[in-house]
């Protein structure tokens, strides 16, 4: 029981700091010898470990000349990227502009010609019409019975058939008024 006395009272966790330390004495720095007494007292007073991690904060590093500068020098060319691609937005941006503007112009000289188009023919085709009774030849004019260039459009068939059938037999379309 004397052994067991005796071991109670020896914390080997401190027994080994304490070696650990007396080797190292020489080689560690502040930091770490901060880091192993804290470690020592939170064993000794219950205190949750900090894996490591010393309780004290630690001392900011001075960063070495060399990454000062080069962080210097990104962040200029960054900003002057930055500059550039703000520049070149503001060019696409009124080139876009130009070119929808260009279209529209296009796009309404292209509507007024499909109109003024449209009323010539209109004029045409009433200047043609000479009599009545020859409105159907007309129509039949105007459609496309050729059964070769209609492959790919609806089966129109049965309305060119009446439409033909009217041409050479119209109705009588006298009127009573």
């Amino acid at each position: 029981m004397s052994e067991f006395g005796n071991n109670l009272e020896e914390d080997p966790a401190a027994e080994f700091l304490a070696r650990e330390q007396a080797d190292l004495a020489g080689i560690v720095d502040e930091d770490v010898t901060a880091a192993i007494n804290t470690e020592q007292l939170q064993q000794t007073n219950g205190l949750p470990e900090t894996n490591g991690i010393s309780a004290h904060p630690a001392v900011p590093r001075e960063e070495p000349e060399k990454i000062r500068k080069w962080r210097g020098e990104q962040k200029k060319l960054i900003e002057q990227k930055d500059a550039q691609e703000e520049v070149r937005k503001k060019e696409l941006r009124e080139e876009a502009q130009k070119e929808l503007e260009e279209w529209y112009v296009r796009y309404r000289e292209q509507i007024e010609k499909a109109k003024q188009t449209n009323r010539n023919a209109e004029k045409e085709y009433v200047a043609e019409k000479s009599s009545k009774g020859e409105e159907w030849e007309g129509i039949a004019k105007m459609c496309d019975f050729n059964p070769k260039s209609a492959r790919h459009t609806k089966d129109v068939s049965r309305m060119k058939s009446m439409i033909l059938q009217l041409k050479q037999a119209p109705p009588n379309t006298t009127s009573k008024a």
